[in-house]
């Protein structure tokens, strides 16, 4: 069998995390980090790879967007039916990671999924474009379908009899997650793969900080 390898290499220079000159509470680091991807004009900054854990302990992971953070708590919206969601009411405990590539960083946040407050998922829900809240009730995610008529006729049927004048009713089985953070590792690509790589872990409601060897 022919391997195809992947011979790409670039080196890393664009920056340095000192465990020594760093902020010392990681919230401000994420704040300062995502901030600065998004004045630079990052494409899809605010996009994470969520990971999770079905049942039997495979691990799950997909690309979602960050639509609001606080403190410690980081916030997404999706279907509770979905795979994603079966898996977080069964094991609530999970990994986000965000990667800029144009700025040679990463940050890895693990903690605990909460459902958001309904204020926070109907308002969220509201403000969508109403083309995105008929694809909410449209799309029965991650369940098998025939084909892409089936969804496309789904969508059809419900907005022909829902008024665009009247706000639609978010539907109970979509809404918002929250995850609060125990973990944070940033890491900052460096010269000759010897990157730099920060944590920080919640220890008796203070942020303990560490560097790990690449």
């Amino acid at each position: 069998m022919l391997i195809q390898e992947i011979s790409d290499r670039s080196d890393f220079n664009k920056n340095i995390l000192l465990e020594t000159t760093v902020l010392k509470n990681p919230i401000l680091l994420f704040d300062n980090w995502i901030k600065n991807a998004q004045q630079n004009d990052i494409k899809d900054y605010q996009a994470f790879c969520l990971s999770t854990v079905n049942k039997n302990l495979q691990p799950s992971s997909r690309i979602v967007y960050l639509r609001a953070y606080e403190k410690a708590k980081y916030f997404f919206y999706t279907n509770y039916n979905s795979k994603k969601g079966q898996e977080i009411k069964k094991n609530s405990k999970v990994c986000l990671t965000f990667f800029w590539p144009e700025l040679e960083q990463q940050i890895r946040i693990e903690g605990v999924a909460h459902l958001a407050p309904k204020k926070n998922s109907n308002t969220y829900f509201k403000n969508r474009p109403l083309a995105s809240q008929i694809g909410a009730w449209a799309s029965p995610q991650s369940e098998i379908i025939k084909d892409r008529d089936e969804l496309e006729k789904r969508y059809i049927d419900i907005e022909t009899i829902i008024d665009p004048k009247k706000n639609i009713k978010r539907p109970e089985f979509w809404g918002g997650y929250y995850i609060a953070a125990n973990y944070y590792e940033f890491w900052q690509g460096r010269k000759n793969r010897l990157h730099d790589r920060i944590i920080f872990k919640l220890k008796n409601k203070k942020w303990a900080i560490k560097r790990l060897a690449p």
